[in-house]
């Protein structure tokens, strides 16, 4: 039934299709738009088809930006001889949160999965490939610890070892706060696999 009429009918159907907004929070965030002052509303549709219009994968990493470089792959002050392999923009996000980091980055989108159809020549890959013909000492594998993630971390590193770059793989292993009880035997045995000295 519609209760509010085909504008804002459309609104929310629009909003709702959007990855992790459902019903509610549609309906929510249209009555909040529907709302606001004028300039809000029409600053937020220009920064909507502002980035959809200017944003663009990064021709070095592969991330997303407004610039030919981002702003990773073009500071002076990152480690460029280390790269460190993602599946997705949301996971370069992740690592820079923790301020930790200071390599450069190469996003994947996505992951190797036979199941789904996706293979090697479906991501990244032979960018990243063509990345290591210049010095590069270290390439990080940061791909997800499922099946997918796995697959792909074992093909780039079949790829790259006969290079002589040096491979790592992130290390998995109990979250902090974790109960042992609770965890399946892969990343335990992860997590002994990576133990540490104290």
């Amino acid at each position: 039934m519609d209760y509010y009429g085909k504008k804002i009918g459309s609104l929310i159907e629009e909003l709702s299709a959007l990855p992790g907004i459902g019903i509610k929070t549609a309906q929510r965030l249209a009555f909040y738009i529907v709302n606001m002052p004028k300039e809000r509303a029409e600053a937020l549709a220009f920064a909507i088809t502002d980035a959809k219009n200017n944003v663009h994968y990064c021709k070095e990493c592969f991330t997303l930006t407004d610039r030919e470089l981002c702003p990773i792959c073009s500071s002076e002050k990152r480690n460029h001889r280390q790269i460190m392999v993602v599946e997705n923009v949301r996971d370069l996000a992740a690592y820079e949160k923790t301020g930790e980091y200071n390599g450069v980055y190469h996003v994947l989108h996505g992951a190797i999965s036979p199941m789904l159809g996706i293979g090697p020549e479906d991501i990244k890959l032979k960018e990243l490939m063509k990345r290591l013909q210049s010095d590069t000492d270290e390439v990080i594998i940061a791909t997800n610890s499922g099946l997918e993630g796995e697959t792909t971390a074992m093909y780039i590193s079949r790829l790259i070892k006969p290079t002589g770059i040096k491979v790592t793989r992130i290390a998995s292993g109990i979250p902090v706060g974790g109960d042992l009880e609770n965890t399946d035997e892969v990343t335990l045995k992860r997590a002994l696999d990576a133990r540490t000295e104290i």
